[in-house]
């Protein structure tokens, strides 16, 4: 009995250390997020749903979902918006909260009619809600918006970040601004009115290449700030879903290759080029695509343990800070050991890295400079 106390109590202690340990990698990022109409369009019908219609839909399917976060879109995706706030009210409290899952409320822009209502809606609802999306942020009053909103959301019991969206150059050109405030940890890249308000025809096929340009300048200003950038969301739409168990990059291509539509190809195509670029999240409108672009953003379990072997060789050589080592027919320096621990940080942010490798790549950021953490790690660290 002795020692089944004593485990359980190390057990916990370890618990605890890695909680306090983990809040240096400033937090969970977005990840793959789901945008959920609160009131739908029923085509068959040709009306809207009602209230009990369309609680009944978000106990089917909002509560069980797969995504990162689940978006409720107030704005542009929202016609019924006085019912859309009623059914909120209604269900987020008695909406089965899992600590995977966060809560966002896209709200209609600053200090516009709709805009109050849902500032009064989240305060109401706060306890409930986890984010705050800004709907074409800064293009009426600048940055002072983002200011304002951060010190409505201080009030409240329980915190809340925001996302502004950048979806006009005017919000682009003050990007810096709109990322200074502590609560903004992400920004969203709505490419959809952005491309609108530049006069650029953008394809469902090539959007990635056509705003390119755009999105590395967010990225960098993004970079400098120490804030993550949350990818443009699709409008294709296939029939197929890829099965969760396929989380290797083999699997992946092989469904792809078997089973996937030619939306799901391009879809892929473009979550593997935003996490390749080191973005933080992406916005999907379609179920069939979550784990679809969870696994281009998130590490494999193949990748990350090659990732941990490559930083165990770099301790053991004593070349993590300096030096090289011949590792599987390649030379690898620091920059190459500070990407493989990024790898491990990455899957940490998108909640896929396992209790003894997150003690792992704590213990590696250990042996590291606060400097040298901050070049490898700026989302948020806490030092």
């Amino acid at each position: 009995m002795e020692s089944m106390v004593k485990n359980h109590c190390e057990h916990a202690i370890g618990d605890y250390c890695r909680i306090v340990n983990t809040g240096m990698l400033g937090g969970y990022w977005p990840g793959i997020q789901l945008y959920y109409p609160p009131v739908k369009y029923a085509p068959s019908l040709g009306i809207y749903e009602d209230l009990e219609a369309a609680a009944l839909r978000m106990k089917k399917h909002a509560h069980q979902t797969h995504a990162h976060t689940l978006i409720f879109d107030l704005e542009d995706g929202c016609r019924q918006k006085e019912m859309s706030r009623a059914l909120l009210r209604q269900e987020l409290p008695k909406f089965n909260r899992r600590k995977e899952v966060s809560i966002a409320i896209r709200v209609n822009p600053f200090r516009t009619e709709e805009y109050d209502l849902d500032m009064k809606l989240v305060k109401d609802l706060g306890d409930h809600i986890d984010v705050v999306m800004l709907a074409k942020a800064g293009e009426a009053y600048g940055a002072p918006e983002v200011r304002d909103l951060s010190n409505f959301l201080v009030g409240l019991n329980h915190p809340i970040s925001i996302q502004p969206i950048i979806e006009h150059p005017k919000s682009l050109k003050i990007a810096p601004d709109l990322m200074q405030y502590s609560t903004v940890k992400h920004v969203v890249f709505g490419i959809h009115d952005f491309s609108k308000a530049m006069g650029i025809q953008i394809t469902p096929e090539h959007w990635t290449e056509e705003l390119k340009y755009f999105l590395n300048q967010i990225m960098f200003e993004a970079r400098i700030a120490g804030k993550g950038v949350i990818g443009g969301v699709e409008t294709l739409i296939g029939s197929s879903s890829m099965p969760e168990k396929f989380v290797e990059p083999h699997d992946v291509r092989r469904w792809l290759d078997l089973h996937g539509e030619n939306e799901s190809h391009i879809v892929y195509k473009h979550a593997c080029q935003e996490a390749s670029m080191g973005l933080t999240g992406k916005q999907v409108i379609h179920p069939g695509h979550i784990h679809l672009c969870k696994v281009a953003y998130t590490p494999s379990p193949t990748e990350v343990a090659q990732k941990i072997q490559i930083l165990k060789a770099a301790i053991e050589a004593d070349a993590l800070l300096g030096g090289a080592i011949r590792f599987e027919g390649e030379m690898l320096d620091p920059p190459m050991f500070g990407k493989a621990l990024q790898t491990l940080l990455r899957a940490h942010a998108l909640r896929a890295l396992t209790p003894s490798d997150t003690d792992f790549a704590l213990t590696v950021l250990q042996l590291m400079p606060p400097q040298v953490i901050r070049e490898n790690w700026p989302y948020g660290v806490i030092l």
